[in-house]
């Protein structure tokens, strides 16, 4: 406005005609990583930043996902066109290959499905659409795309986006058909009426598109220095970018094949440090108490280990049915005492119905009033569970995962405090209701369920197989929703 200085948008103005304006424009690179037109006049000087009016889409072009269309020519009206669609931006999360749907009435049966495939150099390569607009009324039609991203191991991502193709009239001339362009896509437009002059000195860029026009005995003269770079004079074709923009991606209901929250790796020849019993949980509380073989409280059941071995009387009688509960916190994970007879945790009572933070290393001696029971330490903490190592004579017998239920650490998994014994034990995780082998390396993740095949997965030794009870050495007997584990049972039956 007139005696303002600076415009709508904030960036500084100065006083000119429109001549001076139209003799002085220039280009300053410096101002911004795209190019920017910088309109000053000739007899003024300002040291103000130049303003970038160039438009958001432009400027945000290397920060989001685009779908970059060309070779559309308007000229080849009613006969065959090839759309060349590239994509620019694409975050480095997604699949390795992207599935591209379009619909729209141009295409032949009015929809059409390829791929985006990766390079080795990361790029993606271009996908052409054909399509003939013989036969179809002249107007406007649009273009849908949807674009997926579904691999396995990574979050199923979709982007979408919606494009309008003109098609002319058969009598249209050029110029009225890049109007209609030009007047939507161009993001420096300068015209030269009534005798008047347009003058532009641009040293090219990236993402300049000028539109100029001298009309009614007016003068245009443009300038384009680009010593660094090629300048694309003509309009052959039309290109343009699309903006993809990601919404939320319905996720079917998966399904495992074996879902449980309690399971168990067991090893038949477990090597020198080795665990015989691997124990998966996955509870939102886990509760840590007594063995017992009908009607246990405990999810985890602990029993005293001796110098001659497993002994589910005499001191495992001393840990109460619910002795402790370990559950996730905002921080992380904590324990609390809910016994009668007390934990220790590095050798301090921290009282009862009071919740401390796992810490790792941190050793949970059951009970503090009578040692040498069970003594468990924290090996690893991991994003989404601990692993607890038994520190007695039970060292090699068991060892136990207490994960989040439907809790997936994401890829690649960060690293997380372990102890190294813990470290290499395999990656596991609990979804879609059962639990899965996540390969860190690679990212693949393994369905456990008893029928599935273990050897070949990084981290699990050899001789390994998936139980679906976590203490499978004990027979278990169902009956309704009651579990009665009755090694007395499986003993008489085969006697007799």
């Amino acid at each position: 406005m007139p005696g303002s200085q600076t415009c709508e948008g904030g960036h500084a103005q100065v006083e000119a005609s429109s001549y001076d304006l139209l003799n002085a424009l220039r280009t300053n690179r410096a101002a911004s990583p795209a190019t920017v037109l910088d309109v000053v006049p000739a007899s003024a000087e300002t040291h103000e930043p130049p303003a970038n009016y160039a438009r958001p889409h432009q400027r945000a072009q290397a920060l989001r996902p685009q779908l970059h269309i060309s070779g559309f020519d308007p000229r080849a009206a009613g006969g065959r066109q090839t759309l060349k669609m590239e994509l620019r931006g694409m975050p480095d999360t997604c699949a390795p290959q992207l599935t591209l749907q379009l619909q729209s009435d141009l295409i032949p049966n009015g929809a059409s499905r390829q791929q985006f495939v990766r390079s080795v150099s990361g790029e993606w390569r271009p996908v052409f659409a054909e399509f003939s607009s013989r036969g179809k009324e002249h107007g406007q039609y649009q273009i849908s795309i949807e674009l997926l991203s579904q691999h396995t191991g990574m979050a199923a991502r979709k982007w979408v986006c919606t494009f309008v193709i003109l098609v002319p009239r058969l009598d249209a001339t050029l110029t009225e058909i890049h109007r209609i362009f030009l007047s939507t896509h161009k993001n420096v437009r300068v015209m030269a009426d009534d005798a008047s002059i347009a003058r532009v000195s641009a040293q090219g860029g990236d993402s300049l598109d000028i539109d100029v026009t001298a009309r009614n005995a007016g003068i245009a003269h443009l300038d384009l220095n680009a010593p660094a770079g090629k300048v694309d004079l003509g309009f052959t074709t039309i290109a343009w970018d699309e903006d993809l923009i990601e919404i939320d991606m319905p996720q079917a209901a998966a399904v495992h094949p074996h879902t449980t929250r309690s399971a168990s790796l067991v090893n038949a020849a477990p090597e020198a440090g080795s665990q015989r019993q691997i124990r998966l949980f996955a509870m939102e509380e886990c509760v840590i108490g007594r063995f017992e073989l009908v009607d246990p409280e405990a999810d985890v059941m602990l029993t005293h280990y001796s110098a001659d071995g497993q002994d589910t009387n005499g001191l495992t009688r001393r840990l109460s049915g619910r002795h402790a509960i370990i559950r996730r916190s905002g921080l992380g994970f904590e324990i609390e005492d809910v016994s009668r007879y007390g934990i220790l945790l590095d050798g301090v009572w921290p009282g009862k119905h009071k919740p401390t933070a796992l810490r790792l290393g941190m050793r949970i001696e059951f009970s503090a009033s009578i040692k040498g029971i069970v003594t468990l330490s924290v090996s690893a903490i991991m994003p989404h569970g601990v692993i607890l190592h038994r520190v007695d004579q039970g060292a090699n017998a068991e060892c136990f995962y207490l994960l989040a239920p439907d809790t997936h650490p994401g890829y690649p998994v960060k690293s997380y405090p372990a102890a190294p014994h813990a470290a290499a034990l395999p990656l596991l995780v609990h979804r879609d209701g059962g639990f899965w082998h996540l390969d860190q390396l690679t990212g693949k993740e393994t369905a456990l369920a008893p029928t599935v095949s273990l050897d070949k997965l990084s981290r699990v030794p050899r001789h390994t197989r998936f139980a679906s009870d976590p203490y499978p050495e004990h027979w278990i007997i169902r009956t309704g929703a009651e579990d009665m584990y009755s090694t007395v049972a499986a003993n008489a039956l085969s006697t007799a």
